[in-house]
């Protein structure tokens, strides 16, 4: 038996698995790209940034944040921008911070409902399949062989969305993890300027 007879075989729940899996990689793709966007060469600006903020002026310091087009740029692009226009620091530090944060939170959400949502689909195909393989069942007695055939063929759905779902998972707490790890990069950003320039307002 063939992935197409397989498919066709699961039932409809297997479009929407399909379309789960569709999503979970399309996902998976757009933020390992931003990921890698979000916090590119911060381990060479942060240092570089430290040693700017005890060396030159806020206007000076400003072009070179400028220049770190990624999360962590901005950040401390916000924090620069708000002591040279003599705004509290702190506060445009935390905005920004919030507003980078939620771009790295982005569709996340989406990853953790699939994963709940994958093995309920399934379960759902299977129950369906059971019934329609009970209705045989009973119309054709004594043929056992309806009914085991069709059981078969409905727990195919409930593998295929444990598939989809071990898949989506997977996903999920390794775009978890990076996020904890680009968080805590911002965090670093915040404290960095804060440090420096928190006592212009």
């Amino acid at each position: 038996m063939d992935v197409a007879e397989l498919f066709a075989k699961g039932g409809a729940v297997m479009y929407l698995l399909a379309i789960c899996s569709v999503a979970v990689a399309a996902i998976g793709i757009e933020r390992f790209r931003f990921y890698a966007y979000a916090v590119r060469d911060s381990e060479k600006f942060l240092p570089a940034l430290k040693e700017r903020l005890r060396a030159q002026q806020a206007d000076e310091i400003l072009s070179f944040c400028r220049t770190e087009n990624s999360c962590v740029g901005l950040v401390a692009s916000a924090g620069v921008k708000a002591a040279v226009a003599g705004e509290n620091v702190e506060l445009a530090l935390n905005i920004a911070y919030d507003e980078e944060a939620m771009k790295l939170r982005a569709r996340l959400n989406y990853l953790s409902m699939i994963v709940t949502l994958a093995p309920l689909l399934g379960l759902l195909g299977t129950i369906s399949g059971m019934i329609d393989s009970f209705n045989i069942f009973s119309l054709q007695a004594g043929q056992p062989l309806a009914i085991t055939g069709g059981i078969g063929e409905a727990l195919i759905a409930t593998a295929t969305g444990l598939c989809v779902s071990i898949f989506a998972l997977i996903v999920h707490t390794y775009f978890a993890q990076k996020l904890d790890e680009h968080l805590t990069t911002l965090d670093k950003t915040v404290n960095i300027v804060l440090a420096n320039l928190g006592g212009r307002q």
